[in-house]
């Protein structure tokens, strides 16, 4: 298994408020509309975190997510449909998920630690069982996927 690991984020919420949101896919429902609100697609525009050739496809993207308590499904990728599922919850500190439905086995933690009373940190890792071949073309995105994965989860109100 090939691991990749994002850096440490910091989080301005308490680890266990970072956890709950984490740890119930459903709270991140939110993420649909807030692609959806004008306001929020100019400034992504403005701050240059999202590339403009980018942002089309992004918005589109955030429109096909299915979320429930356990899962978020992704429906119409070049890959099918694909779902991420909890399969383990180490309530404050870590939510471990399944790839379902990729054409490769992989995995993803998401790390939370406590750095004060109302602040914490995260850290995401991404295990994907990748042949020779395959690693070398997939080493590059899946780093920058774990990477902006962070960020974006560092960034969402807790």
């Amino acid at each position: 298994m090939t691991k990749f690991e994002s850096s440490v984020k910091q989080i301005h919420y308490p680890q266990t408020s970072v956890f709950a949101k984490l740890a119930d896919l459903r709270n991140l429902e939110g993420l649909k509309e807030r692609f959806s609100d004008p306001a929020v697609v100019d400034q992504l525009r403005a701050t240059g975190q999202v590339p403009e050739d980018k942002l089309a496809q992004i918005q589109q993207m955030a429109q096909q997510l299915a979320f429930t308590e356990d899962t978020v499904s992704i429906e119409g990728t070049p890959m099918g449909n694909v779902t991420l599922r909890i399969v383990e919850r180490d309530e404050p500190k870590c939510v471990k998920f399944q790839v379902e439905g990729a054409p490769i086995a992989a995995n993803l933690w998401i790390q939370v630690l406590p750095t004060a009373p109302y602040e914490s940190k995260m850290k995401c890792t991404i295990g994907a069982e990748l042949n020779f071949f395959i690693k070398q073309m997939a080493k590059k995105p899946l780093q920058e996927g774990v990477e902006k994965l962070a960020e974006m989860l560092s960034m969402i109100p807790y």
